[in-house]
């Protein structure tokens, strides 16, 4: 979805995606994301593969919330286009070395895998990021994987540590904020109403996902936890936030993974992320829904 929202969304330039061992396996990643450049009516957008696995610890995937395509519920067709053969790594640096200072920004939406190898690769990229926005993490509202720790960071913790300890600018998307932007049965039923490809495949997409997610968490809807990134690059101000100090457990198998937000600056460490914790529900349900009907 986050993909579809921004091919719909004229604010946002996508010079390309990048692919990451996550939900699914890599390979399936990719296949999904040339999927929606496909339903989107955008094949001309590249899709680089990226990691096929984290950077130190075995691949932990969440086949048993998106099924075993990662997109259950969409229905859709094989692609008709390929994977670029560049690597996703590759890409990112030379993108950025190309690039004018403060000109790019990535939008990490799995595991941070890919984004840590080409800050480790090349270091000089760095200062031509102009912010890295990522869902991912927790604070105040746990983990959705382990007691303490959200799925994206989980998977590699040590990828999200390099992330934050870049000096790049981090905007970070955590639970706390995704578990306020709920698809309630409102905006499902606007979703098929559409009467469109997109709007079928977001709708059947979020049934199958959303079963999961309203169980688990007895809530009226499904998180929608991806697509606030690119929501909050067309309009800022639907969301809130405060710069904190972040670090990321990387060594407790009790706590792997955990992002610990120092929201009341009690280290006396200097912020490196801003941290939203807030966002207007309704004002994003219908950008989201305003954009899919765009396709």
């Amino acid at each position: 979805m986050a993909i579809l929202v921004a091919m719909a969304s004229p604010e946002v330039e996508l010079i390309g995606i990048t692919t990451v061992a996550g939900n699914v396996p890599q390979p399936l990643v990719t296949v999904n994301a040339l999927k929606m450049c496909e339903l989107a009516g955008q094949t001309t957008v590249p899709v680089f593969p990226g990691a096929e696995g984290p950077l130190e610890r075995s691949l932990f995937t969440a086949e048993y919330v998106h099924g075993p395509t990662g997109i259950d519920g969409a229905d859709l067709p094989a692609p008709t286009v390929s994977a670029q053969t560049t690597s996703a790594v590759d890409f990112i640096v030379a993108s950025c070395l190309s690039a004018e200072d403060d000109s790019l920004t990535i939008c990490p939406l799995g595991p941070l895998t890919n984004v840590a190898h080409a800050l480790r690769a090349e270091p000089r990229i760095a200062p031509k990021i102009r912010e890295i926005a990522l869902m991912g993490g927790g604070f105040f509202a746990g983990g959705n994987t382990t007691p303490v720790a959200e799925f994206n960071i989980y998977v590699d913790p040590q990828a999200a540590d390099i992330v934050v300890s870049s000096g790049v600018p981090v905007t970070m998307f955590p639970l706390d904020v995704t578990h306020q932007a709920l698809v309630l049965p409102e905006h499902l039923a606007a979703f098929r109403e559409l009467g469109t490809a997109a709007g079928a495949a977001v709708a059947g997409m979020l049934d199958y996902y959303g079963d999961y997610d309203i169980e688990k968490y007895a809530m009226p809807g499904a998180p929608l936890h991806d697509p606030c990134v690119v929501a909050y690059l067309i309009d800022p101000a639907l969301f809130s936030g405060k710069a904190c100090h972040v670090e990321v457990e990387t060594e407790s198998e009790l706590t792997i993974g955990q992002t610990v937000v120092d929201w009341w600056g009690m280290t006396g460490k200097p912020p490196n992320a801003l941290v939203m914790d807030s966002v207007d529900a309704e004002g994003f349900m219908a950008l989201v829904i305003d954009r899919i009907g765009r396709l």
